[in-house]
């Protein structure tokens, strides 16, 4: 049988966490010298356990926490690391197992594993901890740690400084660590790249397959194991970048459709559109990536003025972006794009800039334009000391509200639904009535929305478009229909 796919999973090498501990540490010595503060210490930071499901003894499939697996790459539950500053040393502690592991988990590795297969200097147990780091130790006193503890800006929780029987031995530092290490982050090296690359092509692969296998009849569900299906199968993806929302019909006008109240259940119906936001997490790294189409495979005059009023205004963004532009900037030009579609299309009347000036386009476009990606879905970093979230409604949503820089990969994901929680008050508000055809816009009553999304990362003078799905209405009903993507030229009947 022909394979349904054209990859095959990257190895993916260790030197990438070797580069990451380097620009950590070069990043936190400049921080220390241009705060006048000796350069020695050591970063240190817990990695995540396992969790059982309540008071079960069924353990949870690890995934472990962000920040550790951006420095070390270990896939292991139990583990600590230390990065000696003064030496660039880097220690990981693993969790010294007990005999019966062997039995039920399989073979203990010895030290000597990790040390190879995550290319650190050396490796101890865990119960070791305040031993070998006293032992490092070069100053004068107790030795100084740099814990990782500072809030993450989209859930507002706190990320958690390491534990350990010791610990008082030592000195902490618990507000240095964490903005640096974050702000590592934001911008991404060549290698971890090549693995948001390999996300977004298996996304891409998955997100088209189901496209060529939606039927009206189908449940929500059967198009997220589909996708789920294709990116392990062929990507060895085992974790998804976040739940997975198929959306149909009204549905897709559910911003964070997909959750356990909402589960992907509905039967598609002829005539419903589809927003289906799914994205494959390839050894920590995701990707993040939403197309929207008629279950039926042909677009409806109305699916169409929505579907190309969102696409104008994904397309424009991606052909602005380049360093030094606002996000900001970016999302009121989306807004912009999509409101003057919408009075093309007779649904809104007046004059645009009043409209922007009302916020207008928060009615349409709630959430914010897009948010940075890579190790987590919604990437840290967006908003560092000093820069304030915008209050506006919409803008206030927005993820990032910072300049675009070289080596950024972040999301651009305009949309436009009909949700009748901001519809209704936006009609009858005296400052924004005026604004909508009313009995166009009871048309698109149960409509749903669109949403478009692409992964884009911030090059010297522009971007690059890293996901490769049919985004024109013409390749979307052509790959539907039968034809094969990329499109030739008999598909598109050019030549």
């Amino acid at each position: 049988m022909a394979s349904l796919s054209s990859l095959t999973p990257p190895t993916v090498p260790v030197e990438l966490y070797v580069t990451n501990r380097e620009k950590l540490l070069s990043s936190l010595r400049h921080h220390l010298s241009q705060s006048s503060c000796p350069i020695h210490g050591f970063v240190f930071l817990q990695g995540g356990e396992e969790q059982n499901r309540y008071d079960t003894d069924h353990t949870e499939l690890f995934r472990q926490e962000s920040f550790f697996a951006y420095l070390f790459g270990v896939r292991e539950p139990g583990f600590y690391g230390a990065i000696d500053i003064a030496t660039g040393k880097s220690v990981l502690f693993a969790p010294r197992l007990p005999a019966e592991y062997a039995v039920w988990l399989g073979e203990i590795k010895p030290l000597s594993y990790f040390k190879e297969r995550y290319m650190v200097s050396s490796v101890y147990y865990t119960d070791e901890i305040t031993t070998v780091l006293h032992d490092e130790w070069q100053g004068s006193g107790k030795p100084l740690l740099f814990l990782l503890h500072g809030v993450n800006t989209d859930s507002d929780l706190f990320s958690k400084p390491a534990e350990f029987q010791g610990i008082d031995k030592f000195d902490t530092d618990l507000t240095t660590l964490h903005p640096v290490l974050t702000e590592c982050r934001v911008t991404k090296s060549d290698l971890e790249l090549s693995l948001i690359q390999f996300a977004n092509d298996i996304s891409s692969e998955a997100h088209v397959e189901v496209m060529r296998k939606v039927r009206v009849g189908m449940y929500e569900y059967q198009l997220e194991s589909m996708f789920l299906h294709h990116t392990y199968m062929y990507g060895g993806c085992r974790h998804c970048s976040y739940t997975c929302i198929c959306a149909t019909g009204e549905n897709s006008s559910v911003l964070h459709y997909g959750h356990a109240a909402a589960p992907n259940d509905r039967t598609l119906e002829d005539g419903d559109l589809a927003l289906l936001d799914m994205g494959a997490e390839y050894n920590f790294y995701g990707s993040d990536i939403t197309c929207s189409y008629p279950v039926n495979g042909k677009f409806s005059s109305d699916q169409a003025l929505i579907y190309n009023a969102v696409l104008e205004a994904h397309n424009a963004v991606i052909s602005t972006m380049k360093p030094g532009v606002s996000w900001v900037d970016m999302h009121k030009l989306a807004e912009k794009v999509i409101l003057e579609s919408l009075k093309r299309g007779s649904i809104l009347v007046g004059n645009v800039d009043d409209m922007m000036v009302e916020r207008l386009g928060a009615v349409f476009m709630p959430h914010g334009l897009g948010h940075l990606l890579g190790i987590d879905t919604h990437d840290p970093g967006g908003y560092p000391k000093g820069l304030e979230r915008p209050k506006e409604p919409g803008l206030r949503s927005l993820r990032t509200a910072r300049e675009l820089q070289e080596g950024m990969v972040i999301t651009v994901e305009p949309g436009c639904y009909f949700i009748d929680a901001l519809l209704v008050p936006a009609m009858g508000s005296s400052n924004t009535t005026k604004f909508f055809n009313h009995e166009a816009v009871s048309r698109f009553k149960g409509f749903g929305g669109v949403r478009i999304e692409s992964d884009v990362l911030v090059t010297d003078t522009g971007c690059k478009n890293m996901t490769k799905v049919p985004r024109e209405i013409l390749e979307i009903e052509a790959v539907m229909g039968g034809a094969p993507w990329p499109l030739d030229k008999a598909s598109t009947g050019k030549g």
